[in-house]
């Protein structure tokens, strides 16, 4: 059995349109299965959201109407290609949304969903918070999936800033970790690569993260530089900041042999903090 197989990133900027996301995004897709991709991986919320006094804002359907769903349904059965949705709108019970992943498999059929996990409620600029947990409503189950190419697990945006996620995904089987994301252009210049990176070296993982570029409605500013990841922390693509795809050769031999050469996923030990305190009771400093 071959161990090796292409992925591609889709790099797209969203606009107000959801059809013309759709139609943009369909293009690219077909695209990079074209040039040989065998799985094809989307942004987050690559069919349309909007920011609005710090709140997110997504184009959001009930699941079973969803246009864009059904859209890449057809698509992956069309074309017989795994699809990777890395996240839609998708209405909650509670009024809220989720932030849904899905993966589809050739015949057009929802192999995988994944719900966000990790909120981004921050304030990256003084007196303009973010709060995405405002709108969205947070996952609490990790996914694996198996794409009969790889296993692969499922993650979005913020959530690669929680590490113990990706290690428990590893440590299940993962052998890609994905991270599609629409990852600010503040915090991607100074963080996306090397957490990225860090992700796929920590865990001898390839790292598939599709981005979106641009300025979205409403005025967020996203980074772009789509990524493929080797386990030995190489960037093998990048897809730079503009519209397009990236697409790279996988080859899983490759985290055998990362993992055969610090198998740090087998090396972890249960441990407790114990605090240190001098006469005065205070904790010692470091």
């Amino acid at each position: 059995m071959s161990t090796t197989f292409k992925i591609a990133c889709v790099q797209n900027c969203a606009v107000a349109e959801v059809e013309r996301n759709i139609d943009i995004a369909a293009r690219l897709a077909c695209a990079a299965i074209d040039r040989g991709a065998e799985i094809v991986c989307l942004p987050e919320y690559f069919s349309g959201v909007a920011l609005k006094d710090g709140l997110l804002h997504p184009a959001a359907f009930e699941e079973a109407r969803h246009p864009v769903l059904q859209a890449f349904v057809d698509l992956a059965h069309e074309r017989r290609i795994w699809l990777l949705l890395g996240s839609l709108g998708v209405l909650a019970g509670d009024g809220r949304i989720f932030n849904r992943g899905y993966l589809l498999d050739p015949q057009g059929a929802v192999a995988a969903r994944y719900d966000k996990i990790h909120m981004f409620d921050v304030e990256l600029t003084q007196g303009a918070p973010l709060r995405e947990s405002a709108t969205i409503a947070p996952g609490e189950c990790a996914v694996l999936a198996d794409t009969g190419f790889c296993t692969m697990g499922l993650t979005i945006c913020y959530d690669l800033r929680f590490p113990h996620l990706y290690r428990r995904l590893a440590q299940a089987g993962a052998e890609v970790l994905a991270v599609p994301a629409a990852f600010t252009k503040v915090t991607g210049e100074a963080h996306w690569h090397v957490l990225n990176r860090a992700r796929a070296i920590e865990n001898g993982c390839y790292v598939v993260a599709p981005c979106q570029y641009g300025t979205l409605p409403g005025g967020a500013a996203c980074f772009g530089h789509s990524l493929i990841v080797d386990p030995w922390g190489t960037v093998v693509a990048d897809g730079g900041d503009a519209e397009g795809i990236v697409l790279a050769e996988i080859d899983l031999a490759e985290v055998g042999r990362a993992r055969s050469r610090i198998p740090a996923l087998s090396h972890d030990r249960p441990f407790q903090i114990r605090p240190e305190t001098g006469r005065s009771g205070r904790i010692k400093q470091a």
